[in-house]
């Protein structure tokens, strides 16, 4: 699928790097949580995946040691066994925020992630990362970044690979609650840890928009809490 964006202005590439970075900006950008948008009809070769997966193996992680690994479930029966388990967490935790919530925006996110919800057997991939070992005690927060650090920047880049190729996909972690139950469905020994369930379809429609966000000068810092980073030109 191939995206027609008005927005799109190839041609603006770095003199440095020579990367296109109206192109890698707008891919960064527009890649989201996709969940009503996915396209419950069509199947992803596995082809596709993989490619993506390939992409993602070249993200940083601790000491290069390659610990993370990857599956696909596409059988019917194994993703509805994994959907209960979702909607079993995720239904009473969505009702929840939605009646505590008055954003409309807010809101819109919740309605996004019911539909998921009630979709997730029917989408054609699910894509689970995991991790060849166990995480560190919760306390011990430098560790558990390093743990973390070494797979996350691999998702990230998955879903970057995805949006790329025309996939969608979304993070979703509603079935760890389960991980013991959804390990003994998929076979997964109890040393391996489950990082997140990515849903991934080819998504409707033709592209995606940037979300409104704060200004970078707004939310960062300089040297000290609180301290913005001053406008060129009005150092003293």
């Amino acid at each position: 699928m191939t995206d027609n964006d008005p927005n799109s202005t190839p041609g603006t590439r770095h003199p440095r790097t020579g990367f296109d970075l109206a192109e890698a900006d707008r891919l960064l950008k527009t890649t989201k949580q996709v969940r009503r948008r996915l396209d419950l009809s069509r199947a992803v070769p596995h082809d596709e995946i993989l490619e993506c997966i390939d992409v993602a193996s070249h993200a940083p992680m601790g000491g290069n040691l390659e610990r993370n690994r990857w599956m696909i479930i596409e059988d019917p029966a194994t993703k509805q066994e994994i959907a209960e388990r979702y909607v079993a967490v995720g239904a009473p935790y969505l009702d929840g925020h939605s009646q505590a919530t008055q954003d409309q925006r807010a809101e819109r996110v919740i309605e996004s992630g019911k539909f998921l919800i009630e979709h997730l057997a029917d989408v054609p991939a699910l894509v689970l990362a995991l991790r060849l070992d166990r995480p560190p005690p919760a306390e011990a927060l430098g560790a558990t970044a390093a743990y973390y650090g070494s797979v996350l920047p691999g998702v990230w880049s998955f879903q970057l690979a995805a949006r790329a190729r025309g996939l969608g996909s979304a993070w979703t972690t509603f079935h760890l609650e389960h991980e013991a139950d959804v390990a003994d469905v998929l076979g997964i020994p109890p040393t391996v840890t489950q990082v997140c369930l990515l849903p991934v379809a080819y998504y409707t429609g033709d592209t995606f928009s940037p979300a409104p966000r704060r200004p970078a000068r707004e939310v960062t810092y300089l040297n000290r809490w609180k301290q913005p980073v001053e406008p060129p030109g009005d150092a003293t």
